[in-house]
């Protein structure tokens, strides 16, 4: 397990629980009275870390690189996945997945960025990175969706759309332009998760959706706070700064309802215990779902546009 800096203090006590635990067992002492009180202090510190986190702490949870990926979340919440590729003009974009599903007995569409577990799996998925023709693939199979009234599932977890030369001369900023476009005419529901990182265009490629969600620990920002700080006090060592005057986290996010539920998450994060946070996801995405599938598909379009139409509106705080 991989353990973030603020997460020490807590690794120690429970390193020392269990040397207290084995201690007992071989020398068959009775330690449970100092065993419970550590124990009692272990759930206090818990409660006060991961009850407190600053954003930048959530920006570390949602990077974690044993936190589930998309293709967890299909394998934990749906059945007789099949996988889609390609956008029949270049290429098949491995860091943006696209197959049909079903979701509690439901067919759906489901799509999101896929992140590697080793450099190999990273360098094959591109770290979660969509070329152009990633996001071209993803509109493709909504268009085939919509043209079977199948609801859409999304889940976003990206620093960015991939910005090299080659994405570039190939089209990246028409390609996330046009999914924009079209997505905010799909007459079929869209539910949206962010469930790590939510990183600009990359995001939003495939963000337009008529619920938006976001897990505990995942982020959702214009810019990553690196890149933040790098622009407003040329160093990137300012990122803890950033990511707080960003206004990132899901707390933030749905104040200002850019977001609109925030999905529990173990303390720790999601790959504490993925069986439960998808499980938690897969009840949201189920209600928000059957919300939407009772709209006319005028009362749909009219209440994804509104819902983005109002969205930067002036604020003096």
């Amino acid at each position: 397990m991989i353990i973030l800096e603020f997460e020490k203090p807590i690794v120690e006590l429970e390193t020392k629980i269990e040397e207290l635990r084995n201690f007992s067992a071989e020398k068959k002492v009775n330690l449970e009275f100092e065993i419970k009180k550590l124990e009692d202090k272990l759930t206090k510190m818990k409660e006060d870390i991961y009850q407190h986190l600053t954003p930048w702490q959530r920006v570390q949870i949602a990077r974690h690189p044993q936190r589930p990926f998309t293709l967890d979340y299909i394998h934990l919440m749906t059945t007789d996945f099949m996988e889609m590729h390609g956008d029949r003009l270049y290429a098949d974009d491995l860091a943006l997945i696209t197959g049909f599903a079903y979701l509690n007995g439901k067919k759906v569409l489901i799509m999101g960025h896929q992140k590697g577990r080793d450099t190999k799996e990273n360098v094959m998925r591109n770290f979660g990175c969509a070329h152009p023709e990633g996001y071209r693939k993803a509109i493709r199979l909504m268009k085939l969706a919509e043209k079977f009234g199948l609801p859409i599932v999304i889940l976003i977890d990206t620093p960015g759309a991939y910005p090299g030369v080659g994405a570039e001369e190939r089209g990246q900023a028409q390609a996330i332009a046009a999914n924009l476009r079209d997505m905010t005419q799909l007459t079929v529901p869209i539910v949206a998760t962010i469930i790590g990182e939510g990183g600009s265009g990359g995001a939003l490629g495939i963000g337009v959706a008529d619920k938006v969600c976001i897990l505990q620990n995942a982020y959702y920002s214009v810019i990553s706070p690196e890149g933040c700080a790098s622009i407003l006090w040329r160093s990137s060592l300012k990122a803890p700064d950033a990511a707080a005057a960003l206004k990132l986290t899901g707390e933030d996010l749905l104040k200002f309802e850019v977001v609109d539920e925030i999905i529990p998450e173990p303390h720790g994060g999601a790959h504490r215990d993925p069986q439960v946070v998808a499980e938690n996801l897969k009840k949201v995405l189920v209600k928000h779902l059957k919300q939407l599938s009772a709209l006319s598909k005028k009362e749909l379009l009219d209440s994804r546009y509104e819902k983005f139409r109002k969205m930067g509106q002036y604020s003096t705080e």
